[in-house]
C-alpha cells in the first residue's frame, strides 16, 4: 500500500537511504555556514570553509575530531552550533523532525515512519513513532541527569552559570560518544586529563557513554522487560553480553598493557579507573585522561581493535559495532566445528545476516588500508599516526596522536570523507549512490571452491 499523504519533509523519487544521506549533508552544510560567520569565532573573525565544513562533519557525525580546540577558537555561538549538531546527529535528524512533527500536531504519514525505521536502525515498523518518542525524551532525561552530577564539580570549579554550562555541554557531548569537549578553558586539546583522578566525572562520563553506546532498539527492550534477560530480542542479548564482555576484557587489558606504560606512577586506585574508563570511551568516545601518545605500543593496538569493533547498532557510536563483530566470531566458531548454521541462545541466524556481516568487515578493512596508504602517501606522517587517524575517523571515535590540526586540504577532504562515512554507513552510502539492485530470475549453478 502507498503512502498517498504528502510529505513535507523529503521530496521527489529518491530512496530512504539517498533521503538519509542527503539530510546528514544537509545538516553538515548549514553547519558549515553558520561556523564561518564572524560571530561563530571567539576573535569574531571569519573561519575557512574547510575548517568549518571539517568541524560541522566531525560534530555532526560525532567523531570529535578537531581542527580548533573548541573552547579556545568557538564564541559561545559556534559552541552552541557544534552541540546543536552533535544532538542531531547523535540522535537522528528524523527523531528531531518527528518531534516537531508532533509540536505542531502533524500526523506522521508512512514515508516518515520508514525514514524513522532507517535512521533509528529498528527492526519493525510498528511501533516506530513511539520508539522515535522514547528516545527524544529518554535522550533528553539522562542528558539532564548527567549534567546535575557533572555540575556538582563543575560549579564550584567555574561558577553557577559557566559550571552548568560546561556540564549540560559534556553530557551531551559524552551521552553521543562525541568526545568534544570544554576543557580547553584550562589547557587546548586537554579533554579529560585534569579530572583524571575525579571519580565523580570520570563515572558519570562513563554511565553517560555507555547508555549512548548500547543503542535505542536496546533501551526499548530493557524497559520493556525490565531485568527479564529471557524475554530480550535475540539483538539485546548480544549486544549487552558482548558489549559487556569487551567492556570488561578491555579494562582487564588495559590494566596489565598500561600499568608500566601510560599509566605508570600513578596510584593503583587511579590505574583501575582509569583502565575502565579507557575500555569504555576507546571503543565509542574518545574522550582521554592521558595523551595517547603514551599509550605503550600493546596499549595502542588494543585501542585500534576497540576502536574497529566499535559501539551497538541503532545508537550514537561507530564502528562495525559489537553484533557485527559477535556474529563474525560465532562464524568462525561454526565453520571451525563444521556446523551449517550458527545458533546463539537457542536462536538460529540467518544467512543474509551473516553475509551482511563479512561484507561490513571487509569494505572497512579496505577502506581503512586504501585511506591510510594515501595519508602516509600525501602527509609526512608515520603509518601509526596515519592509521590511527583513519580508523577513528571511520568509526567516529576522535581519537588522535596529534595530527588533525596538521591536516592539508586533502587530509582533510580525506577525514572528512572517512566521518561521514562512518557515521552514515559504508554499505548504506553505496546502496544510495547505485540504487536499488533487481537480481536476476536465473538460478546458477553451485560449486566448490577450495578455502584455507
Amino acid at each position: 500500500m502507498k503512502d498517498k499523504q504528502k510529505n513535507i519533509f523529503f521530496k521527489g523519487k529518491s530512496s530512504y537511504t539517498q533521503q538519509i544521506v542527503g539530510g546528514f549533508l544537509l545538516i553538515i552544510f548549514i553547519g558549515a555556514m553558520l561556523l564561518m560567520l564572524p560571530i561563530s569565532s571567539r576573535e569574531r573573525t571569519w573561519t575557512s570553509f574547510m575548517n568549518a565544513f571539517f568541524t560541522a562533519t566531525s560534530a555532526t557525525c560525532v567523531t570529535g575530531l578537531i581542527v580548533y580546540d573548541t573552547f579556545t577558537h568557538w564564541s559561545i555561538f559556534g559552541q552552541l552550533v557544534i552541540i546543536t549538531m552533535v544532538q542531531i546527529g547523535g540522535i537522528g535528524f528524523m527523531s528531531i523532525l518527528t518531534m516537531l512533527s508532533f509540536v505542531v500536531k502533524r500526523k506522521i504519514g508512512l514515508h516518515e515512519r520508514q525514514l524513522m525505521v532507517q535512521t533509528s536502525g529498528m527492526l519493525h515498523l510498528a511501533g516506530a513513532v513511539r520508539l522515535v518518542r522514547r528516545i527524544f525524551v529518554g535522550s533528553l532525561i539522562i542528558e539532564g541527569i548527567g549534567t546535575v552530577f557533572l555540575a556538582i564539580r563543575f560549579v564550584p570549579k567555574m561558577g553557577f552559570l559557566t559550571g552548568i554550562y560546561n556540564a549540560a555541554f559534556l553530557s551531551v557531548s559524552a551521552f553521543n560518544n562525541a568526545g568534544i569537549d570544554l576543557m580547553g578553558r584550562y589547557e587546548p586539546f586537554s579533554s579529560l586529563t585534569l579530572f583524571a583522578d575525579d571519580l565523580l566525572v570520570i563515572l558519570t562520563v562513563s554511565v553517560l557513554i555507555i547508555l549512548g553506546g548500547i543503542g535505542f532498539i536496546v533501551w526499548d527492550d530493557v524497559l520493556k522487560h525490565r531485568l527479564a534477560f529471557n524475554k530480550y530480542e535475540l539483538h539485546t542479548k548480544i549486544v549487552l553480553v558482548t558489549s559487556g564482555f569487551l567492556m570488561l576484557l578491555g579494562w582487564l587489558l588495559f590494566f596489565v598493557f598500561e600499568r608500566r606504560g601510560g599509566l605508570m606512577g600513578q596510584p593503583l586506585s587511579q590505574q583501575i579507573l582509569q583502565s575502565f574508563f579507557y575500555s569504555v570511551t576507546l571503543r565509542t568516545a574518545g574522550f582521554v585522561t592521558f595523551s595517547p601518545n603514551h599509550l605503550s605500543e600493546s596499549g595502542a593496538l588494543l585501542t585500534l581493535i576497540l576502536m574497529f569493533i566499535g559501539a551497538s547498532s541503532g545508537s550514537t557510536g561507530g564502528g562495525i559495532k559489537v553484533t557485527t563483530f559477535a556474529i563474525l566470531v560465532l562464524s568462525a566458531i561454526s565453520s571451525a566445528r563444521q556446523r551449517r548454521h550458527i545458533v546463539i541462545f537457542k536462536r538460529q541466524i540467518d544467512n543474509e545476516t551473516v553475509k551482511q556481516a563479512s561484507a561490513m568487515l571487509i569494505t572497512y578493512v579496505a577502506v581503512v588500508l586504501g585511506m591510510t596508504l594515501i595519508l602516509t602517501m600525501i602527509e609526512p606522517y608515520s603509518m601509526k599516526e596515519s592509521l590511527f587517524e583513519t580508523i577513528s575517523a571511520i568509526t567516529t571515535v576522535g581519537l588522535s596522536l596529534g595530527i588533525t590540526p596538521a591536516h592539508g586540504l586533502f587530509a582533510q577532504l580525506v577525514v572528512t570523507l572517512l566521518m561521514f562515512i562512518g557515521r552514515i554507513g559504508f554499505l548504506t552510502l553505496i546502496i544510495a549512490l547505485s540504487g536499488k539492485y533487481q537480481e536476476p530470475p536465473i538460478e546458477r549453478v553451485t560449486e566448490k571452491i577450495l578455502i584455507g
